[in-house]
């Protein structure tokens, strides 16, 4: 294990994840502005009561480069209504009106950090009540500057592990992620691809011989079985595409609360598979 990555991180990450008692932490993924600017609040409330653990608020941009039609529709829509970076820090600054206790995660790309200045983010991020944050693009060895930022800010840096990371590459992230590293458990985009469990299982294994944070694995977990797989060997179970389909489909039926409602009730069931699991 790299001893560099045990140094103390955001308070409520480390509260989190300790608290869990052998349970794998639920960790859903949605789009800031979707399915509706003024929502976005009120939902992340409501995936805290449906049992979520953290959340990684997605922060939209006009062209991801890793994420499926399902996460680029609902960017599109957040974008279309006027999600803006400096939004979604609004929206977490309100969230954090009555929820001091979740950690929340942002996670999105390089170019919104750039317009905003990565100083300034930081420093913004940090004032709104963000606990981590996760950039696409920025990979380890072009972040050294970034993280520093960040952890002057109090702000964890979160990095992205795949199926075709070297050891030397798993190396350079343990020196610099604190909070969780997200192992993307398929090739390809968010919501694509087979989901090979017994391959996650050995993929972890050779990343915890070089990391002692959590591991959060996301990409590809569509359901309960799905999540009950994956927290039999992760730390954590990353859901975003699922969820997001979840809020698409009943917010085109019903509208923006009834989309909320839904997603509550299903990361509900999510919740309760892993709770078994934990209990098995």
């Amino acid at each position: 294990m790299n001893a560099s990555n045990s140094q103390a991180g955001n308070a409520r990450l480390s509260a989190a994840f300790g608290s869990l008692a052998g349970r794998a932490a639920l960790i859903p993924y949605v789009t800031a502005g979707d399915p509706l600017v003024a929502s976005t609040p009120g939902l992340m409330h409501a995936l805290v009561e449906a049992g979520a653990d953290v959340i990684e608020l997605g922060v939209p941009f006009s062209d991801p480069m890793a994420d499926g039609p399902v996460i680029q529709r609902a960017g599109d829509r957040a974008i279309a209504a006027g999600t803006s970076l400096a939004r979604v820090l609004d929206f977490v600054a309100e969230f954090r009106r009555t929820n001091t206790r979740t950690p929340v995660v942002l996670m999105g790309y390089a170019n919104p950090i750039e317009c905003m200045g990565r100083e300034a983010f930081a420093q913004r991020a940090a004032q709104a009540g963000v606990d981590g944050v996760l950039v696409v693009d920025y990979t380890p060895e072009e972040s050294m500057d970034f993280t520093r930022m960040l952890a002057e800010a109090g702000l964890d840096p979160i990095f992205l592990l795949a199926p075709t990371s070297t050891e030397a590459r798993m190396r350079l992230v343990a020196r610099l992620a604190r909070g969780y590293v997200y192992y993307v458990s398929l090739k390809g985009v968010t919501g694509a691809g087979h989901l090979d469990t017994e391959d996650v299982r050995r993929h972890l294994e050779v990343i915890r011989r070089h990391l002692d944070i959590p591991v959060g694995v996301g990409f590809g977990i569509r359901d309960a079985r799905s999540a009950q797989a994956l927290a039999a060997c992760a730390d954590a179970v990353v859901i975003g595409s699922a969820l997001i389909q979840v809020i698409e489909q009943a917010s085109g039926a019903q509208g923006p609360q009834a989309a909320i409602e839904a997603a509550a009730a299903w990361l509900g069931d999510i919740r309760q598979a892993l709770t078994e699991i934990k209990q098995g």
